[in-house]
């Protein structure tokens, strides 16, 4: 599967899904119509397919623009009720594009937003602002036992699922994830590695799901490292409690 980053605004990424028998394209969360139209116009594309994650207008601000520039389709989470959407989608749904050569199940991971949803299929999973590399998003409306549950149904899909979200803040998550497991020899390895790519002007997206249980520390809250440094932080002794744990550690994302 062919997919394809398009940078909007500071550090958005705009995902572009290719067909490979056709020029149809699918698009994920254009907050910003202009990338995509200049890419459809330049390669002479056709947007079949918008697939939205969530209602933040990084997300989904050039939506209703492209729709009625190409008369595309928009799919978007159910609880959120947007206007432009031709079908409301829902946990275990099932999404069908360009002519039905990909098919994604539909993870509602409510959290940063409540009816944040993500696309998984075909080893990749696109999940917005949920999941990050290194990271994780804010939690804008969730509370840390349901943001904690969603990010551990991300975590329990295959290890060779690649992860496509929705920011490059990678380098940023590595240097807090450092401060939270400062003998992680995970985390200094992808330091040198985010850097060189980001030197290069190349995202350092897309990670893997094996990746992000080595070293990003709002999956790791189970390790008694992250639990070390979340009771520190916390002026507790000790706690083992993963959703205490990933409250404690995500507050301190916030003001780090």
């Amino acid at each position: 599967m062919k997919v394809i980053p398009l940078c909007a605004f500071s550090d958005n990424y705009i995902w572009v899904i290719h067909s490979s028998n056709s020029n149809a394209v699918t698009v994920i969360d254009p907050g910003d119509a202009n990338p995509v139209i200049d890419y459809i116009e330049c390669h002479d594309l056709s947007l079949e397919t918008i697939l939205i994650t969530h209602h933040h207008n990084d997300h989904i601000g050039g939506v209703q623009n492209l729709k009625n520039r190409y008369q595309c389709q928009v799919f978007a989470p159910k609880r959120d009720n947007q206007p432009f959407a031709d079908r409301d989608l829902v946990e275990g749904d099932e999404v069908s594009v360009l002519n039905k050569e990909y098919q994604f199940s539909v993870i509602e991971v409510p959290g940063h937003t409540m009816g944040h949803i993500a696309f998984y299929g075909h080893d990749a999973l696109f999940c917005g602002d949920t999941l990050f590399k290194a990271g994780c998003g804010r939690m804008f409306e969730g509370t840390p036992p349901v943001f904690l549950e969603s990010l551990q149904k991300l975590a329990n899909l295959p290890r060779n699922t690649k992860v496509y979200c929705a920011h490059e803040y990678t380098l940023a998550n590595l240097r807090f994830a450092q401060s939270v497991e400062p003998n992680n020899d995970a985390i200094d390895k992808e330091i040198q590695h985010s850097q060189q790519l980001r030197s290069e002007n190349k995202p350092t997206l897309p990670s893997t799901i094996g990746d992000e249980l080595a070293f990003n520390p709002f999956l790791r809250c189970n390790e008694d490292s992250v639990q070390k440094t979340a009771s520190k932080a916390s002026a507790e002794k000790t706690f083992s409690d993963p959703v205490r744990t990933f409250a404690t550690i995500r507050q301190l994302k916030d003001n780090f």
